[in-house]
């Protein structure tokens, strides 16, 4: 009787596990057919190689982290200038973006990239999808920094894998330009 019990005990708790980890790995799909994020991806962080104003050729880093319960992979992220008093263009042919493997070297990933200037928003579709549990730095080179310092703000949406995905917004990175240092001892201020 007591096998029984001990035994009945083991199959409840394998059932539990395998139905908890069979929900982890579906993504939400809604009766319309639109997809979300199980456990929406989080902006990491925003850098830049260079901060001060109008230098050329700077790449601003965009770091998102999947998580290994998101449900489905990453497919397309798009990262829009919300705020600044200069617009940024930026090279696209010279634009990339990485994962690091399990030995810290850098994996670059395939992509499609778009740019609608008029909205100030890049967009980058991953071929294949970016897998759950992976996190992703998307390297984008900017043309010129903007020639007005101050605090841009650049809003990053991810969206899951599926026709009619639903983006979920993660947040700003933030970027600050500041007047180059050599024109602080310029007699013209410029």
């Amino acid at each position: 009787m007591r096998f029984v019990i001990v035994l009945s005990t083991l199959i409840t708790c394998i059932i539990g596990i395998e139905i908890s980890t069979f929900r982890l790995s579906q993504a939400v799909q809604l009766r319309d057919g639109r997809v979300y994020f199980v456990q929406a991806p989080r902006l990491v962080k925003a850098t830049t190689t260079f901060d001060d104003v109008n230098i050329w050729g700077a790449t601003y880093y965009f770091t998102v982290e999947v998580p290994p319960d998101a449900g489905e992979p990453l497919q397309k992220i798009t990262i829009n200038q919300h705020s600044g008093l200069d617009k940024i263009n930026f090279d696209l042919k010279n634009s990339f973006a990485f994962t690091k493997t399990e030995k810290r070297k850098k994996e670059k990933l395939q992509f499609q990239i778009s740019n609608k200037q008029q909205a100030k928003t890049v967009s980058l579709i991953f071929n294949p999808s970016v897998e759950p549990g992976k996190t992703v730095t998307i390297a984008l080179k900017a043309r010129q920094n903007p020639s007005v310092e101050g605090v841009y703000l650049f809003g990053v949406t991810a969206f899951p894998k599926g026709e009619q995905s639903h983006g979920q917004f993660l947040g700003y990175g933030r970027l600050h330009f500041y007047r180059n240092r050599s024109s602080l001892f310029s007699p013209f201020g410029w």
